[in-house]
């Protein structure tokens, strides 16, 4: 698709977004704040983008990063690939208790940046090789995002985009970014009212998931690779296993199964690790069995594509970030 063809529909989203910015509705939270006067809803975001990390990321799936493991040596030899061009954007929607980026999520961290500033961002993460651009919790800045993102595209951008987010999503939002965004990224986090109503601070999280999900899936039903097995549109749904929810993690395979596609992109993780007010049902490190068994019966149902971490994750791992730190992951770029 040509610059210009998604610079036409980016105005266009602008066109109908705007009005959120004086009474936000964007997320099912509706809080209907008004972010040119200086409300704050769920989300505690303003008018304009709040950026707390950009940098080149090898901890993704390895369609998106280039890399089957990111602590591999290979991080230390010169390659062609040159991981995901990643943008972590402070504050959420959903504010999970137990999020491993609760410094941006729950603290706000970050510098306000203008559309002009993001899209330099963009566009310097393209000239280090980035594969893609890859929006870390975007939703609730979706607005001052695409503005960046049509001076980037006026400028050159040529990159693949990823909407990286938490699923917890309103259609008629999602709807507006049809012909924007490249390769949707979601995570489908809790399938029941319980897990939700414990673990996040929202009721009705699978509710809206499901058939934020399902939009995904309408605009970007097949996945399809470069020469490189570089994703470059489809959609990949993450789903980060939690110890002891075993039954959730199946419900929400068999759901995906029989509700959406068995040739949808599946990414199981392990990277679990209690973490900021993690409750005490998950204060403790996710079990090899609990992960097998749902990996085992993804792999029953036929799941076509399939990422999975074998390997549990330690809190010293490279996949667990300190974002008060200059360089938060252990890789530099």
């Amino acid at each position: 698709m040509s610059s210009q063809i998604k610079i036409n529909r980016i105005q266009r989203a602008l066109d109908l977004l705007t009005p959120h910015e004086s009474h936000c509705t964007l997320c099912p939270h509706e809080c209907g704040a008004d972010r040119r006067k200086g409300e704050k809803g769920i989300c505690e975001s303003g008018v304009q983008t709040k950026l707390s990390h950009v940098g080149l990321h090898f901890g993704e799936e390895p369609v998106l990063s280039g890399y089957r493991d990111c602590s591999s040596e290979i991080l230390n030899k010169k390659t062609h690939l040159a991981g995901s061009g990643t943008l972590f954007f402070s504050g959420c929607n959903l504010k999970c208790l137990f999020c491993q980026n609760y410094q941006l999520s729950w603290f706000n961290q970050g510098t306000e940046v203008t559309p002009a500033e993001l899209a330099k961002n963009i566009l310097t993460l393209q000239k280090k090789g980035a594969l893609n651009i890859n929006l870390v919790s975007p939703m609730h800045f979706l607005i001052p995002i695409l503005r960046g993102l049509e001076l980037a595209y006026e400028q050159g951008l040529h990159l693949q985009i990823v909407y990286n987010t938490n699923a917890f999503e309103k259609v008629q939002t999602l709807t507006l970014l049809e012909g924007i965004m490249d390769i949707y990224l979601p995570d489908l986090k809790f399938f029941s009212l319980l897990a939700a109503r414990t673990l996040s601070n929202t009721l009705d999280y699978f509710q809206y998931a499901h058939l934020a999900i399902k939009e995904m899936f309408r605009q970007k039903p097949n996945l399809r690779f470069n020469n490189n097995e570089i994703a470059q549109e489809g959609l990949i749904i993450r789903h980060l296993v939690l110890p002891g929810m075993v039954k959730d993690s199946i419900d929400i395979m068999e759901w995906i199964a029989g509700n959406v596609s068995l040739s949808v992109g599946i990414s199981l993780m392990s990277q679990y690790f209690p973490c900021f007010r993690a409750p005490k049902e998950i204060q403790k490190k996710l079990s090899s069995k609990d992960y097998s068994l749902v990996v085992d019966h993804a792999q029953k149902l036929g799941f076509e594509i399939l990422f999975i971490q074998p390997e549990l994750f330690e809190s010293t791992e490279h996949l667990n970030p300190d974002f008060d730190k200059k360089s938060p992951f252990k890789w530099t770029d």
